[in-house]
């Protein structure tokens, strides 16, 4: 199961890159544990400086941004 984090302060594009991520995980039939970080200070901890960020397994991969499809596909293999 990955470990995902959506970091942001609960904008509409924090909310889209969750359910995008949902949607792709379900699709694929992974497993994976969604959380949404919305404190700042964990989110600078992270190093993000543009949300909404992406942590999968405790590693960015993403910030800025709502991701593409293919992109999130991408991560889920």
């Amino acid at each position: 199961m990955k470990t995902i984090k959506v970091l942001g302060p609960g904008c509409r594009n924090c909310q889209t890159t969750a359910q995008l991520i949902e949607e792709v995980a379900k699709a694929k039939g992974i497993d994976i544990e969604l959380e949404k970080v919305e404190a700042i200070p964990e989110i600078i901890r992270y190093g993000v400086m543009s949300t909404p960020g992406v942590v999968i397994d405790d590693q960015v991969v993403h910030a800025g941004g709502v991701p593409d499809r293919k992109k999130v596909e991408g991560w889920l293999g």
